[in-house]
């Protein structure tokens, strides 16, 4: 069977919006820089390159030192760290929650779009160096995201409370849920090692931000992955400024609002509050709001005045957290960022945001949708072409799927169209005798043909009916195979976790994803391990 049969466009799975931007269609042009195409990597960095406030660099490169001081890190990731100092390297970048024990398949997915995409432009443009970053989200503060993972059909949560930004969340108490993760997941040699990944990432470290580094550098370091952490006094720093013009002028609300009314066709992701800051401390995380002169935390009694909240802003610029608005500029100010990589959401409310951008000077960067996968077994293959199914028909919804299958099946035509065009004709000859008799006689006709084709309707419906008792076999096994592909009937880089598959093809997974994803590729990929 093929393995890229099926575009983003035609899955299914793809909001209107999404697919419009895939296609490029003229009224999303204004809201995005470059379209992401390898030969548009040229202007991108070039303007980048231009509108880069450099000095930044020394600081990033500082910071991810010190992040990085308790990790064992490959050569490769060493090196791409130093070469940020450097005014020829850029970064593509992704960001992602930091989910239990990575969460979804598709946390995956995002860091080797971003690992490929780099190694295509060194490919393209060697002159330069391109190094691939990983923005982990630790000042979100929504911890029933983020508490649980699927492992075969079954939700492992973390069950504490978190009230702060995430990453300062303590790992204690994990160790009960290791107990129970670890009886789930059995004992053969894959096993130990996914055993061994989530004791030394969640065990071993005292919060969530580090447990999260070790996983995502132990899993890709080898590929120079380098790992940040936007909660941090000294980046913030850069960042004064625009926290303070976004706190005086409310600037972000009034633009980003005017072009979420351009997308008013879609569904608007995010909407903009009138301050997008909130306030932060270790179990703490609110709104700032403004109200009457004076800046208040929501749900607390902390307040400022202007020339408090600006004082705190230049002494302590860690107490101020971006939101899902602010926090892309915040990103794109302290990076030499050429390209952005998420998931369909994340793209849609990227796509809010370019005004913003503009009016703050700040160089927007290019959009890129992240690979989407479905990991099929050879059984699962092997089922498929016996089952007589394509990669398409697993992609439908399953009540489309299971009337196609019916009607492909059956020995007889299930559709009673020709009955329908017969008893169409014979109404035919009846409206013509209605225009020589009384025209009372037009209402008796037309409300007899209206029961009849509703008649003919429900025969149809009662026929396929039948038909699907006869066939519940193989109906059946096509439900079962695609209830496996598809768990909850959804996409199962959606649902499921990373160790699932691990389990059976090891260490071998990640150099299979990482071989076989194309960055820059709108085609689903179905990939057999």
């Amino acid at each position: 069977m093929p393995t890229d049969c099926i575009s983003y466009q035609n899955s299914g799975y793809f909001s209107s919006l999404m697919n419009d931007y895939l296609d490029q269609k003229p009224n999303l042009q204004p809201l995005y820089n470059r379209f992401p195409q390898l030969e548009n990597f040229q202007e991108q960095i070039i303007e980048k390159q231009a509108n880069f406030d450099d000095t930044t660099r020394a600081t990033l490169v500082s910071v991810l030192k010190k992040q990085y001081a308790n990790e064992e890190i490959s050569v490769t990731t060493k090196q791409n760290i130093e070469a940020l100092v450097l005014h020829n390297t850029f970064t593509v970048t992704t960001g992602h929650q930091l989910n239990l024990f990575s969460g979804p398949l598709y946390f995956l997915y995002k860091i080797i779009s971003t690992i490929n995409l780099t190694t295509e432009l060194k490919e393209k443009y060697p002159e330069f160096n391109f190094v691939p970053i990983y923005w982990m989200a630790t000042e979100d503060h929504d911890f029933e995201e983020i508490n649980y993972f699927n492992f075969k059909g079954k939700k492992f949560r973390w069950n504490t409370k978190s009230s702060g930004p995430v990453g300062r969340l303590s790992t204690e108490g994990l160790a009960d849920f290791f107990e129970i993760f670890s009886l789930e997941i059995g004992s053969s040699t894959h096993a130990n090692t996914i055993k061994k990944l989530f004791e030394d990432a969640y065990l071993n470290h005292p919060n969530l931000a580090d447990a999260t580094r070790y996983l995502a550098n132990k899993l890709f370091g080898a590929y120079g992955l380098v790992i940040i952490d936007g909660d941090n006094s000294e980046l913030k720093r850069n960042f004064i400024p625009f926290v303070k013009e976004e706190l005086l002028n409310q600037s972000s609300h009034k633009l980003v609002l005017k072009t979420a009314e351009k997308l008013k066709n879609y569904t608007v992701q995010v909407n903009p509050r009138e301050i997008n800051l909130f306030y932060i401390e270790n179990d703490l995380r609110e709104r700032i709001i403004l109200e009457n002169g004076k800046y208040k935390v929501n749900n607390t009694k902390i307040e400022f005045s202007e020339s408090e909240i600006i004082s705190l802003l230049e002494n302590n610029p860690e107490k101020f957290s971006p939101n899902v608005i602010m926090r892309p500029l915040y990103q794109e100010v302290i990076l030499p960022n050429l390209c952005y990589i998420g998931g369909g959401g994340e793209i849609a409310y990227w796509l809010e945001l370019k005004s913003f951008f503009d009016a703050v000077k700040i160089t927007f960067p290019m959009l890129l949708v992240r690979n989407s996968v479905l990991l099929a077994t050879e059984k699962q293959v092997k089922k498929t072409d016996k089952l007589n199914l394509n990669w398409k028909d697993l992609f439908s919804k399953q009540e489309e799927l299971i009337n196609l299958k019916t009607k492909d099946l059956s020995e007889f035509p299930i559709d009673l169209i020709n009955l329908k065009l017969q008893l169409q004709k014979q109404f035919e000859s009846l409206y013509e005798i209605t225009n020589q008799t009384d025209q009372s006689f037009a209402g008796a006709v037309k409300a007899q043909e209206k029961k009849q084709i509703k008649g003919l309707g429900n025969l149809e419906k009662r026929l396929l009916k039948a038909q699907k008792r006869k066939l519940s076999d193989i109906l059946e096994r096509i439900i079962d195979l695609q209830n496996e592909l598809f768990p909850n009937k959804s996409l199962q880089e959606r649902q499921a976790n990373f160790s699932e598959f691990y389990l059976e093809s090891g260490e071998n997974l990640i150099p299979i994803l990482i071989q076989k994803l194309e960055p820059l590729s709108t085609n689903f990929e179905i990939i057999v391990l």
